[in-house]
């Protein structure tokens, strides 16, 4: 009871907001990549051929599906990154015929002077290569006993289900051959499912037909996926803040909550001087809030340190912390 006591204590005195927080890319490019090329090395090497075609019978894939659906992975990190207003050129290079085992792992890299000979060939400061492209299909039958509803009446009938799961595997490399190191390995799965009921197989089946357009349109998708992984994104974090304390800290709650933060903090900065430790310490902590809130990380950073070092107040120590964290990816999103 007593401690049930204290967190309905803890959760009354203060209160929660929601904040977009703009993170830096997954993936840093050097600024002075503006060209790059894009390759496919999706075609099997001649020992994997025998391999790769058993495993077209096995998984029931159509003719060409993953030659298209990798072709289709290109055209979409392609188009994604011609749209990007940061590179002056997009290249694919189809001229060049690559070739790699067949496995659901990444293949070794590309030898380094294979990939400097062809950025110097076609002008490109990186290289995005689609390294890896495969789909493994999983198709389930089973049938039900229905009653069927005809112009006689109901009769008992047997109804047939057939589901398939189509999986979409990519993977991809940047390489940069001025430092001759890979920048980024990725890989992206997603799962296609299929149904389809009939009162005999065969028209079960046909629901199953539009498979290879919904596959070659997961693949377009993922290109268009890897390429977001050099845009920054936002995120939603939570963070706490002081309501109670005195009445200016009750006023700035009601005021907060009618979307008025800077009147609120007006009042919080008024609480900074208070004569009780604890108060000025939570008034301080709110301040951080208000500057994190207004895009001033500096500022937020110097309150949030002023509530602990002058006041001890607990929960601004982990706040430090994440403010740290917050300049530091704030610098890397000045740097682009």
């Amino acid at each position: 009871m007593i401690l049930i006591a204290g967190m309905a204590l803890v959760s009354c005195k203060t209160n929660q907001l929601y904040l977009n927080v703009v993170e830096p890319a997954p993936v840093q490019l050097p600024s002075a990549i503006t060209s790059v090329g894009i390759i496919n090395r999706y075609l099997h090497t001649d020992e994997t051929k025998v391999i790769d075609a058993i495993d077209k019978t096995l998984s029931l894939e159509g003719k060409n599906l993953d030659k298209d659906g990798a072709a289709e992975s290109v055209k979409g990190l392609t188009d994604e990154l011609a749209g990007n207003v940061r590179f002056s050129s997009v290249v694919v290079i189809d001229d060049i015929k690559f070739k790699t085992p067949g496995t659901l792992n990444f293949p070794s890299p590309l030898n380094w002077e294979i990939v400097e000979m062809i950025c110097s060939e076609k002008n490109t400061d990186a290289l995005f290569a689609l390294e890896k492209y495969d789909t493994d299909t999983r198709v389930n039958y089973s049938s039900q006993k229905v009653d069927i509803q005809t112009p006689l009446g109901k009769i008992p009938g047997l109804e047939h289900q057939v589901n398939m799961e189509t999986l979409v595997k990519t993977g991809w490399r940047i390489y940069y051959p001025f430092t001759r190191s890979i920048l980024d390995e990725y890989s992206y799965d997603e799962s296609i499912v299929f149904t389809g009921r009939g009162v005999n197989p065969l028209v079960a089946a046909s629901a199953l037909i539009g498979r290879k357009e919904a596959v070659n349109q997961v693949s377009n998708k993922s290109g268009h996926g890897y390429a977001m992984r050099l845009l920054p994104y936002q995120i939603r974090v939570t963070r706490d803040y002081y309501v109670k304390g005195t009445n200016n800290f009750k006023i700035a709650k009601r005021k907060a909550q009618v979307g008025k933060w800077d009147e609120a903090g007006q009042l919080w900065e008024e609480e900074t001087n208070n004569s009780s430790g604890k108060i000025a310490g939570r008034a301080c902590y709110n301040m951080a809030i208000i500057n994190e809130i207004n895009g001033d990380l500096d500022t937020a950073l110097g309150w949030a340190q002023k509530a602990y070092e002058d006041y001890n107040n607990k929960p601004a120590l982990d706040y430090v912390r994440i403010l740290e964290r917050r300049r530091y990816k704030d610098d890397i999103l000045k740097a682009r």
